[in-house]
Formats: C-alpha cells, structure tokens, sequence
C-alpha cells in the first residue's frame, strides 16, 4: 500500500475486542487513527493512548466525530446490539465500514445493512477474522484435491471464563463463536447452506446463561453435509480456537487440527496441492484486506452480502434448536426479508430491499465476485 496514504480511520468501541483492534491500526502502516468512539470516553481517551494517538479526538457520537476528522472510513468494534446503528450512521456518512462480526444481531438487521450498502454505495465489510488463517487456506486446497466432498466435520471444545456479556448471551456458543466454524465451512466448501437440524444445551456445569453447547447437521449445495460438534464449557484436552477438522472425499480424506499444517491422503499417497496466497493473520490480515478493497475496489471475503449467510447459518440453527425440527435457510432469509422491509425507516434502504425478489439472489449476485476474490 506505499502508493498511497494511510487510510484515516475513527474507531467505535473501546473495549476488550477494541483493544485488540487498536493495538492492530497501531501496527499496520496502511491505517491512520484519527478518531476514537466508545459511550465511555475514559475508555476512549485509553484506547487512543494505546494506539499511539493519545491527542487525536475522542467521543461518544460517531457522525459529530466524523465531521472534525476527515476520516475516509470506520471500524465497528461494538458489541452486536450496536452493529446496525453504528455501521448505518458510518454509511450514511459516505464512509466503507469495517466491522466485527456477526454484521448484526439478527439476520433482518444483516439484511438491512447490505440494502445500505447498495442504496449508499458503500463497502461493508465484516470481519470474520478466522478466515485470515494460512492453513485454512492451505486445508481448502487439500480438500478441493479430494474429488467430490461428501461431508466436512468441525470439533470444537474450549472453556474460556470470558465474564462480562458473552456469559450472558443467549444461544452464546452458537451466536459469538460457531459463526467462525460456520464461516470457514462455507470457503473450504465454496458452497452454501440449504437446510440445518441443530440441538443446543447447557451442563449443568456451565458458567452461562445461555446454551453453551451445540450440534448441528448441515445440508449444503450439492447434497453436501456439514457438521459441528462444539462446547464452550469443556475443561480438559481441548481442541484450537479454529476447532479440529476433516473432510471426506472420493479420492480420500483431509485433516487441519487448527493449529498446525493440515494434510490429506489422496487416492492413497500423501497430498501434496498447489500452495494458494497468504492471506495475513486473523485481524491484522481483516484490516488489510479492507484497505485493499477500498484503495482497489475488489470486493473482498466478508463483504456484507456473501457474509449474510453465514450468520444465516447461526439464525437457522438456534431456530431449529428451538424448534426441534429441521430448519430450510431460505426460510430464514424470506422471514428475515419480510422483517426488514416492515421495520426500515430509510427510504432508499427499503426501495433496495423491496426490488430484492430472491434474497439469495441478491445475495448471490455479489458473493460471487467474493467467491472469485477469495479463489
């Protein structure tokens, strides 16, 4: 990026996650922070200090702030709740938007945000930050080897004592972190979901409110299965963060334990794929990618509309959770459709989601130029 300038930047959220995210701009040559948001200004005024910026402008209204900075773009590191509005002012504003994940609370919200983006002409990308992972791009071309895929397995089992708002999610396992296994199953796979049966639960053990254990069985493209096993109050020989995994083909088989190099057995012999593009480093790799797309143009993976689905996926599990029956996702996106359209007070946001007749396609519509970026 030494052809241009720093991309100039203001943060919203402070916290734990935006720590993270500070420390992350700080580092990176490309990002210039120009401005820091959070509700707690003292946390503000710490997060710019951390970032090297202690004198740039600190406050709690994100369009106030934009106007005495000359920010080019934002970073939503909120919590979920305050996804839609934050990144909905940040559009509104002229401005792309790099934010955490999921894109919003719920999938009606998501929807709403990629009509905004349409309607705006503004970039909204979600950071999905475990896709910017070497060996899972190196996993995926092992089981692109593999002939037809016939079912893809993640094993998740972690027992992080967080504190704070994830111990009191609802659905937390499902929610805040099988989205990033849910994520990843759609790049190995270049596939997506059709259908979900899930069950969640909670041990009597856990330290959450909410169902910290979940299992679930997905139909993709293709006949294609995918399924998740993971708990999040699993003391004791624990899997990686990126969770343990494996897919068959019909020329074999593809492991990644999500810590090291993956491999393959391939019609008998070790595999040996073409090696693909790095891809960077979980969020300092996000971030990068962003200010590529906004300095070049290509769409890049966890723009708004290719990333919709994958929180689908979350919406379409906790809903057959519940339900106890099987969940078909185009469902979930129509329900989410109709939603957003009674609820949207914007008028080129709803003329955006009224001329959608397909919500998948319209999602489709640009996710495959995602597909083609992340190829």
């Amino acid at each position: 990026m030494t052809d241009h300038a720093p991309l100039r930047v203001v943060q919203v959220g402070a916290g734990g996650m935006g720590r993270a995210w500070l420390s992350t701009v700080a580092a990176d040559p490309d990002v210039e922070l120009v401005g820091v948001v959070d509700l707690d200004l003292d946390a503000a005024r710490a997060g710019a200090e951390l970032a090297g910026a202690p004198s740039i402008p600190v406050g709690r209204d994100l369009p106030a702030l934009l106007a005495d900075t000359g920010a080019e773009a934002v970073l939503d590191i909120t919590v979920p709740v305050a996804h839609h509005p934050v990144t909905m002012d940040a559009l509104h504003a002229g401005l792309p938007v790099l934010g955490e994940k999921p894109a919003a609370q719920t999938v009606a919200e998501a929807l709403s945000l990629a009509a905004a983006a349409e309607a705006t002409g503004q970039l909204f990308m979600v950071s999905q930050s475990r896709r910017y992972n070497d060996q899972l791009v190196a996993f995926r071309q092992h089981v692109r080897a593999l002939g037809a895929v016939g079912g893809l397995n993640t094993r998740f089992a972690k027992a992080p004592h967080f504190g704070g708002f994830r111990e009191e999610m609802d659905d937390v396992l499902l929610l805040d972190m099988a989205i990033h296994a849910f994520d990843s199953a759609r790049y190995v796979l270049d596939r997506d979901p059709v259908s979900v049966y899930c069950e969640s639960w909670n041990p009597s053990w856990s330290w959450y409110r909410g169902d910290a254990n979940a299992a679930a069985v997905f139909t993709f493209e293709d006949d294609v299965r995918y399924v998740y096993d993971g708990s999040w109050c699993a003391p004791g020989d624990e899997t990686s963060w990126n969770g343990d995994w494996r897919a068959t083909g019909a020329a074999g088989s593809a492991v990644w334990d999500g810590d090291h190099d993956p491999s393959s057995v391939v019609d008998g012999a070790p595999g040996a794929p073409a090696a693909a593009p790095g891809v960077g480093t979980e969020i300092a790799g996000s971030l990068a990618s962003f200010v590529r797309a906004v300095r070049t143009g290509v769409v890049p993976d966890g723009e708004v509309h290719g990333n919709v689905m994958s929180l689908v996926m979350v919406d379409a599990a906790i809903a057959s959770a519940r339900s106890g029956q099987r969940v078909v996702v185009d469902d979930v996106l129509e329900q989410a459709h109709a939603t957003a359209l009674e609820v949207e007070r914007e008028d080129a946001v709803r003329e955006r989601l009224a001329a959608w007749t397909s919500v998948r396609q319209a999602l489709a519509s640009i996710h495959a130029a995602d597909r083609a970026t992340a190829a």
